[in-house]
């Protein structure tokens, strides 16, 4: 006998299957497909070329030096959003300061919450050469020396944007580790203490690996963002000094939009979603996710 096609599991996922489908395979599949063309927004003409726009992006001297901000985006990410924000995460569950962490927890979480324009408007001001905040602070404690054009300056551009972007982020990052962490057993603190385990022994032995699920999310959110962050180098640098804060969207954006280089902007969108997914997978496999332990 003919086996019965299960209609209605169908009907609740053709929703999500349309939705995918029409905006994010599609839309993929078009940029790909844009990629081999030489057009404008502003003309229906499409030249094609091939693969020549993919040999342009090897010789290109500004891929590189972007690819390399948005490594060290993932790097420096990685370390405040996933590492030092679980050590956050774990002092605010401590019973040390239990009694004030719901307060703590609403000041962390308000960076979050602020748009993106607002903080780098803010950011500007703190890191203004003549009367910011942060040039203020240095020369108030005696490191003169220390003090420059921080968002003016080749070398430290970058990572000024870095700062602010973990500032508003590691607040996310941090609630959904303490979420993780109040899932634990207690019964495993327990013993340890009876077995008089230290604190920083108990971390290790036992929120490290209960979370651990969490820490591979969060790092998966971490390293895609960062390369795929926009926001953050455009409104506060627009990827200056010269090329310095560049990343490979905002060199994207300003290859199609203000060159109105379209194809070849494609091809770096196509560049950035390959990068993404092979990070993913890299971060799959290490973690070993999907695997029977």
């Amino acid at each position: 006998m003919a086996k019965k096609i299960p209609i209605i599991p169908i009907i609740f996922i053709l929703p999500t299957i349309l939705f995918l489908g029409t905006f994010i395979y599609f839309p993929l599949f078009q940029n790909f497909y844009n990629s081999f063309f030489d057009f404008s927004v502003f003309s229906q003409k499409k030249e094609f070329i091939g693969f020549s726009a993919y040999t342009q992006l090897f010789q290109d001297n500004v891929v590189m030096p972007a690819l390399v901000n948005n490594i060290k985006y993932a790097v420096i990410s990685v370390a405040f959003q996933v590492i030092f924000a679980l050590i956050l995460a774990t002092i605010l569950e401590d019973k040390l300061f239990r009694n004030i962490a719901p307060f703590l927890r609403v000041i962390y979480f308000i960076p979050v919450m602020i748009s993106i324009s607002v903080i780098a408007l803010l950011f500007g001001f703190i890191y203004n050469p003549q009367m910011g905040l942060l040039n203020s602070f240095l020369e108030l404690v005696g490191l003169d020396n220390l003090a420059m054009p921080w968002l003016g300056n080749a070398t430290t551009s970058i990572y000024a944007v870095i700062a602010m972007s973990q500032w508003q982020s590691i607040g996310f990052i941090t609630m959904l580790f303490i979420v993780a962490i109040q899932k634990i057993p207690k019964d495993l603190y327990e013993a340890a203490d009876i077995d008089g385990a230290g604190k920083i022994r108990k971390f290790i032995s036992i929120t490290v690996p209960q979370v651990k699920e969490t820490m591979f999310v969060n790092t998966l959110i971490t390293i895609t963002g960062a390369m795929l962050v926009f926001n953050e180098p455009y409104i506060l640098t627009n990827g200056g000094p010269g090329f310095s804060s560049t990343t490979l969207s905002v060199y994207m954006y300003q290859q199609g939009f203000v060159k109105d280089n379209m194809g070849y902007a494609s091809v770096i969108a196509t560049l950035i979603f390959i990068l993404t997914a092979i990070f993913a997978l890299i971060q799959i496999r290490v973690s070993g996710t999907g695997r029977d332990d």
